[in-house]
């Protein structure tokens, strides 16, 4: 029998288990999932170690920048939640996330999923879904009136590290709706809390 699966939000005592769940790689080439909080020249310029200590900051600082999620005593999954305002990057104009006129980037009752990692072994086991799940529930929680996300519409491989972003089918399964398509591939989608 599969151990329960458990999220919790990523509090500086949870910090152990993000470092975990990442790898000694950081995760996605390095980034720390850092990829939203700052400028490309900027994010380029900076070493992995640079970015993992830009993130453990952020987590020490609060509030939590996301939730992590447990399989039993293993940290196996991490996601990317919280107000438009904390992820920057996420709302430049240039971007399928731009923000819309009814839902802007300073108002703290929009909040933003950016981003999804799962330990390689647990991918393709619908832990995303667990995930957002949480994430609905933990944004209604600290006030969210509307939860907005940019997914992929398909990838080339089910398990493509591209995917950070999540699967259009998995928000439109928690009841997220397109509100936007302002690029190929990756519509701006939304559920009001």
């Amino acid at each position: 029998m599969q151990a329960a699966a458990v999220t919790r939000p990523l509090t500086p005592e949870h910090s152990d288990a993000f470092e975990a769940v990442m790898g000694p790689n950081g995760a996605c080439y390095g980034c720390w999932c850092t990829y939203f909080l700052l400028p490309p020249k900027e994010r380029a310029a900076m070493s992995a170690g640079d970015k993992h200590d830009l993130m453990m900051a952020r987590i020490a600082a609060g509030p939590p920048p996301g939730l992590l999620l447990w399989i039993g005593d293993a940290p196996v999954g991490w996601m990317q939640i919280g107000p438009r305002a904390q992820v920057p990057q996420w709302n430049n104009p240039r971007r399928s996330s731009t923000p819309l006129p009814d839902g802007p980037a300073d108002d703290p009752g929009v909040w933003a999923v950016t981003c999804f990692f799962l330990r390689a072994p647990y991918r393709g086991r619908g832990l995303s879904r667990v995930l957002l799940k949480a994430g609905i529930d933990h944004a209604r929680a600290n006030g969210a009136r509307l939860l907005e996300a940019s997914p992929m519409d398909h990838a080339k491989q089910s398990k493509s590290v591209g995917l950070f972003v999540g699967s259009t089918a998995v928000f439109e399964a928690a009841g997220f709706e397109t509100v936007a398509r302002q690029k190929p591939n990756r519509p701006l989608m939304r559920l009001t809390l």
